[in-house]
């Protein structure tokens, strides 16, 4: 590790000793694996199959948390391997994107697994279309400054917190909530522990265990779950098999436009926040800006991994930033040792018994990680609101579109355009959903409102 950090892993190419190399690699997995799984178990939740609920479908969840693992490993594998001018060639990990869980959520919400045929041709399309963002991506930077994609990803973080606390006191949708254990001590005394935890973990430690504090927090949650508190339930595991193939179009395939337009926009900012992070990774690892090449072939990537993953039932996929400050920690730069983590998720995602096992997660110890994850976003969103120059004209378009945006969400129904269609109620469900209108309305005004002299 000494030998990294002096710049002699700086260049992608190379590949450490192995030795070095597997527990790097796994290190990096392990700092993206919860926040990998988790949005498959709340977009199955609101679909009303997610365990712990009244028509709960455990092959069919278990299904997609294979898939956020095994997908996040093929993705990952485009970016570090490459296909011609499709990847970064760079230590880049993906994974299932939290930016597209506010959409996914109205988009599913209790229609189950029949729900997830339109949300399965919203992510393929969705893909493609980002998939073409790479061709233009270096000409939209332009439209989606620091004040943009800040308030973007703070509405991300804002909007979801509320997932956090239902999950903390005992899961969310109506069935959990009429649970006499719904809120108790019980279910806050876990989660509070895996807060605990990965708070002291974080601070605590340094490298290894401090990029996976999350990780160690929720095992934490979990042991006290199972043995103080019996709350950890076995009797499915036994039924899952040890291996299983992705299935294509296990979740159908419908072109729904509402949910269409909205992975479409979505993807934009995804684009966005990979380009960032590209350029974090090159200038924390080895100290150059990124190339155009690298930019476009990982835009390419993001795109490619996330239309494989729906046609097999997966969720969108992005790169995962808390991989870039791991690489900016260590110094090495390799893409080969993030190869072997790619490797990993695969043989991981190929077991079904391994998301069986995910799946006896109690929702608050989930919840407790997701009050971490779900605020850290926040955080990273203020964090890029920083750069910003808060003129009068950059807080009136701040203002303006989180107030809409957080309004709308709040707000049941306030917004009915599109008429009482099918795709007319599914546009009015994504603008309540209070993150696309205000994504919208910060760009145009950040385009048409003069800058200040």
């Amino acid at each position: 590790m000494s030998d990294a950090t002096t710049g002699k892993y700086s260049d992608p190419n190379v590949m450490p000793p192995i030795v070095q190399a597997v527990p790097l690699g796994i290190q990096h997995v392990l700092a993206m694996f919860a926040s990998n799984v988790t949005p498959a178990i709340i977009v199955a939740g609101a679909a009303g199959f997610g365990f712990g609920s009244e028509n709960a479908d455990i092959p069919a969840i278990n299904y997609m948390i294979q898939m956020s693992i095994l997908f996040a490993g093929i993705a990952t594998l485009i970016q570090t391997v490459g296909i011609g001018p499709i990847g970064a060639r760079l230590p880049i990990v993906q994974g299932t994107s939290f930016a597209f869980i506010p959409l996914m959520i109205p988009a599913v919400a209790g229609q189950g697994v029949a729900g997830m045929s339109g949300l399965m041709g919203g992510v393929i399309i969705g893909g493609i279309f980002h998939f073409g963002l790479g061709f233009i991506v270096k000409k939209i930077r332009f439209a989606l400054p620091p004040l943009v994609t800040g308030m973007i990803v703070l509405m991300i973080g804002l909007l979801l917190i509320h997932v956090g606390i239902e999950y903390a006191a005992g899961g969310a949708g109506s069935f959990n909530m009429s649970q006499p254990t719904w809120g108790s001590g019980q279910n806050w005394t876990v989660a509070f522990t895996v807060i605990v935890v990965t708070l002291a973990i974080k601070f605590a430690f340094k490298g290894f265990l401090s990029s996976a504090a999350v990780l160690i927090g929720m095992i934490a949650g979990y042991a006290v779950a199972h043995f103080a508190f019996g709350m950890v339930d076995f009797s499915k595991v036994g039924f899952a098999s040890n291996f299983g193939a992705p299935m294509p179009f296990k979740f159908g395939f419908e072109v729904n436009w509402g949910i269409v337009l909205g992975m479409c926009l979505m993807a934009f900012v995804s684009a966005v926040e990979t380009v960032g992070d590209v350029s974090g990774i090159t200038k924390g690892g080895a100290d150059r800006e990124a190339t155009d090449e690298e930019v476009t072939g990982a835009t390419f990537a993001d795109g490619l991994g996330t239309a494989i993953a729906g046609v097999f039932g997966g969720l969108p996929n992005t790169s995962f930033s808390q991989n870039v400050g791991l690489v900016a920690m260590t110094g090495v730069m390799s893409r080969h040792v993030v190869t072997i983590g790619a490797l990993f998720l695969i043989i991981c995602g190929l077991s079904p018994k391994l998301a069986a096992y995910v799946n006896t997660v109690p929702f608050p110890v989930l919840g407790g990680g997701v009050i971490v994850m779900f605020g850290m976003v926040a955080s990273a969103g203020i964090h890029m609101l920083s750069e910003v120059n808060w003129n009068k004209r950059n807080m009136v378009i701040f203002a303006v579109s989180l107030t809409m945006g957080i309004g709308l969400q709040q707000v049941d129904k306030a917004m009915k355009f599109f008429g009482d269609g099918d795709v007319g109620k599914t546009v009015d469900m994504l603008l309540s959903t209070g993150l696309l209108p205000a994504a919208v309305l910060a760009i145009i005004l950040n385009l048409v409102l003069p800058e200040e002299v």
